[in-house]
């Protein structure tokens, strides 16, 4: 059963932790590892929060989002629509399909195998090494297009195991491929919204129709309300971060709690 301070707890470690390239679901299994948390079934409650965090980037990049609707309307009514928005709604479209085929896929082991904390270091690790290589052969030259698009979807698609970070994959997959780091961020956002709120819904169809929101709807609103608001802060920080740094400072910070992890745990 989910009570209002568990609720509080994931509430701020899924908006503090969605989009910094830490891993927000590995910080979740390791907060209800630490903090004793059983709210039943955590993977669909996980996802209800994330929902908050998908709603903060919306309100972030509304202008962008809103821009991308737009143009998406036009080009299925035939109306003249420039190469450059073609390009970002393909690479959407085509990043988008990889993670949700695995996760169609792997749904059930995202359920029992992939909650375990030592999983979570070692992948925390193996997220690192991914990211400290995108940093060292990164090229930044380049812009969205279908194919980057599409790689950096198999990028998102390996943070459906916990530790590996969905933000920290795709801009990794970004730089890889020669965007800026300014635009690999962009995208990772951009990229987040379809999949990140279409797994949150069906998480919480699941919830409803097993009675799960009749028993845990306060402390979810609760959880939500605090996941958007933590979670504005650290799209904005990180956005900031980024166009100054670079990820360095995450990655050591992975590594040594996956060191902390695996003495600890």
């Amino acid at each position: 059963m989910l009570t209002y301070l568990h609720a509080t707890i994931l509430g701020i470690v899924e908006g503090l932790t969605e989009f910094v390239p830490i891993s927000s679901s590995g910080h979740l299994i390791l907060a209800r590892d630490i903090f004793h948390i059983n709210s039943g079934d955590a993977l669909s409650v996980d996802a209800v929060l994330q929902m908050g965090a998908i709603l903060a980037v919306l309100v972030y990049f509304f202008g962008d989002l809103w821009h991308l609707l737009n143009a998406a309307f036009r080009w299925v009514s035939r109306k003249i629509v420039s190469e450059e928005d073609k390009k970002m709604i393909l690479a959407v479209i085509l990043g988008t399909i990889p993670g949700v085929i695995l996760g169609f896929l792997l749904e059930k082991k995202m359920d029992t195998v992939f909650r375990s904390v030592h999983l979570v270091a070692w992948t925390l690790i193996a997220g690192s090494v991914l990211m400290f290589f995108a940093e060292r052969i990164a090229k930044q030259s380049k812009a969205i297009n279908t194919v980057r698009g599409f790689i950096i979807g198999l990028f998102q698609a390996l943070a459906l195991v916990p530790g590996v970070s969905r933000s920290g994959a795709t801009i990794s997959g970004g730089l890889i491929t020669g965007l800026t780091r300014e635009e690999a961020t962009r995208f990772s956002f951009i990229l987040s919204f379809p999949i990140i709120l279409g797994a949150g819904l069906k998480k919480f169809l699941d919830l409803y129709h097993s009675g799960s929101i009749a028993l845990q709807g306060l402390p979810l609103s609760l959880g939500f309300v605090i996941t958007f608001i933590t979670a504005l802060g650290s799209i904005h920080f990180l956005i900031n971060y980024l166009r100054k740094h670079s990820l360095d400072l995450f990655i050591w910070y992975r590594v040594v709690l996956a060191i902390l992890i695996l003495i600890l745990l």
